[in-house]
C-alpha cells in the first residue's frame, strides 16, 4: 500500500506562514531577543546557533558571482531553479524555502532546484530501482503489513527533525553547518526519521518511508547535499513477545536482524555478514548490518530497538519497536557500478537509457573520460571558518561541475595563524571544460571566498 500524505506537507508550510507573519508583525513593535528563542513552545534555542553568519545569504552570495559566467553557463542555471513546484498535492512556492531577507534561512537556490524531482519515485532511476526492490522484499515476506510513504514533504519543523527523535540539543548535526534551516523553527529534512513520530500517532505499526534528505556536506565522489533514504519501522504489542519467552527488547532485536539479514541476502545475495554495536539517538540498543562484498565490509544499514520515549510520546507506551535507516545512494552505487554520486542527477541520455524498471545490479558503462582540472587556493582561516562553508560556497559558484574539494596542507606560523590549501578539481561529467570557463569559476570563488568566509588569501 503506497500512501501520499500531503497533508504533512501543507502543516509545515502553514506554520512556517504563520511565522513569517508573526515575525513582520513582532518586529514592528518588539527589538529582536539578544538571549534565546523559543521554538513551538520547546526549550530555548540558543541564539549561537540561530544567528547564520552573513557571508551565506543569497544577495551576496549566489548573486553577485553570477556575472562571471559566461552566459551559457548563468542561463543553463537559471533554467533549473522552477519558482513553484508540488509534493503530494501541495503546492510550495520558492519564496517559502529560499528567504533572502531572514538571516535564519540558509537554503541556497542550487538546493530549492533539487526539491520535488523525487529521485526514488522514477522506476527507471537507479534510486527508484532500488527503492522498489526493497519493496519487493518486504511485500514477499510481509504480505500487506508495511504501509509506504513516499511522497512525504521535506520541509518538516525543527521539532520533527530533532527533538522528537531525541537528539541532543547541543548534537552537531542541529547546527547551521550541518543543517539547512527554512527559519529558525523549520528545516530541510536531515533524515526520513522525522516523520517517524507522526506516524505513530496516526496509529502506524508497520510501514516504510522514502524522501530526498538534505545536508551542508563535503565535496568528493560519495557525498552531495541532497540524497535519498529510506526508513523502516515496526511495532510489537506484549502478546506477540510474551509467547516467546524473551524480553521485549531482545524479541524486537532477534526479528530486526532477521528481517534486515533477509534483505541483505535479497540486494546483495549469499554475502557474509557481521552486526556492529553502535550509538545513535533513537534507538537502544543500536546496531550497524555490514556484508562482505566485493573483498571489503561495506556498511549497510543502521538500525536498533525504539527509544521507549519515543514511543511513550506517540501512544504505544505498551508497546516495543524496531527501526532501522539506510541510504538508497549508497547501496546503489555498489549495485550498479556508479563511481560518481553525481551522476545520479544526470540527465544524459548516455546514463539513463542504460537502466529500466526491475532491473536491479546493471552495471553502469562509462561514457565519458573527460579530464578533470585541478585548482589550488591557499589562505589563512579564521576562527569561524569551517569546511562545510568553503565547500557551500564552492557548490554555489560551480555546481555540478566540481568533483572534489580536498585539503591538501595546512600550517600554523609562529604567530598562531593556521593556513589551509585546498585542492579543488573540476570535472564535467557530460563533456570537455574549458581553461575560460575553469579560470572564471576559480576567480569566483576566490573572491567569494575571500569576503564572504572572511579569510585571507595567500
Amino acid at each position: 500500500m503506497l500512501i501520499s500524505r500531503g497533508g504533512t506537507c501543507a502543516r509545515a508550510l502553514l506554520l512556517l506562514s504563520t511565522r513569517m507573519a508573526a515575525s513582520s508583525i513582532s518586529s514592528n513593535l518588539i527589538a529582536p531577543a539578544s538571549a534565546s528563542r523559543r521554538i513551538h513552545g520547546s526549550k530555548p534555542f540558543s541564539t549561537q546557533l540561530l544567528s547564520y553568519p552573513p557571508f551565506l545569504s543569497r544577495a551576496s552570495l549566489f548573486s553577485s558571482h553570477a556575472s562571471v559566467h559566461s552566459n551559457k553557463v548563468h542561463k543553463k542555471s537559471n533554467s533549473r531553479v522552477a519558482a513553484l513546484l508540488e509534493i503530494g498535492g501541495v503546492k510550495i512556492a520558492k519564496d517559502d524555502v529560499v528567504r533572502e531577507s531572514d538571516p535564519t534561512n540558509n537554503v541556497p537556490d542550487s538546493i530549492f532546484s533539487k526539491i520535488g524531482l523525487q529521485l526514488h519515485r522514477r522506476d527507471n532511476h537507479p534510486i527508484g530501482i532500488l527503492k522498489n526492490a526493497i519493496y519487493e522484499y518486504f511485500d514477499t515476506s510481509y504480505s500487506s503489513m508495511f504501509v509506504k510513504f513516499d511522497d512525504l514533504c521535506p520541509i518538516v519543523s525543527v521539532q520533527q527533525n530533532f527533538d522528537e527523535v531525541l537528539v541532543p540539543a547541543d548534537h552537531v548535526s542541529r547546527s547551521y553547518n550541518d543543517t539547512y534551516y527554512v527559519d529558525a523553527g523549520t528545516v530541510l529534512r536531515c533524515h526520513t526519521s522525522a516523520h517517524q513520530a507522526e506516524l505513530l500517532r496516526a496509529g502506524h505499526s508497520h510501514f516504510l518511508v522514502t524522501g530526498d534528505v538534505y545536508r551542508r556536506d563535503s565535496i568528493d565522489s560519495t557525498h552531495y547535499p541532497v540524497f535519498h533514504q529510506m526508513e523502516g519501522v515496526r511495532v510489537f504489542s506484549p502478546d506477540e513477545w510474551e509467547v516467546s519467552s524473551t524480553d521485549a527488547t531482545s524479541y524486537a532485536a532477534t526479528n530486526l536482524k532477521k528481517c534486515l539479514e533477509g534483505l541483505a541476502r535479497h540486494l546483495f545475495g549469499a554475502v557474509e555478514m557481521r552486526w556492529v554495536d553502535t550509538y545513535f539517538p533513537f534507538t537502544n540498543p543500536s546496531f550497524e548490518l555490514e556484508i562482505y562484498f566485493q573483498e571489503k565490509w561495506m556498511e549497510v544499514l543502521g538500525c536498533g530497538v525504539t527509544e521507549q520515549e519515543i514511543l511513550n510520546r506517540n501512544g504505544r507506551k505498551d508497546s516495543v519497536a524496531w527501526a532501522f535507516g539506510l541510504g538508497l545512494e549508497r547501496l546503489a552505487m555498489v549495485l550498479f557500478d556508479i563511481p560518481d554520486i553525481r551522476l545520479f542527477w544526470s540527465t544524459d541520455q548516455r546514463l539513463t537509457s542504460q537502466f529500466s524498471a526491475g532491473k536491479l545490479g546493471v552495471k553502469f558503462k562509462p561514457f565519458s573520460k573527460f579530464p578533470p582540472c585541478y585548482k589550488d587556493i591557499s589562505f589563512w582561516i579564521s576562527d569561524s571558518f569551517t569546511e562545510n562553508n568553503l565547500c557551500e560556497v564552492v557548490r554555489g559558484i560551480a555546481g555540478d561541475l566540481v568533483e572534489e574539494v580536498k585539503l591538501i596542507d595546512n600550517f600554523t606560523n609562529k604567530k598562531g595563524m593556521t593556513s589551509h590549501c585546498y585542492r579543488i578539481a573540476f570535472r564535467s561529467m557530460e563533456r570537455s571544460l574549458t581553461d575560460e570557463e575553469i579560470n572564471q569559476l576559480q576567480w569566483s570563488i576566490r573572491e567569494t571566498v575571500q569576503t564572504k568566509l572572511h579569510v585571507t588569501l595567500r
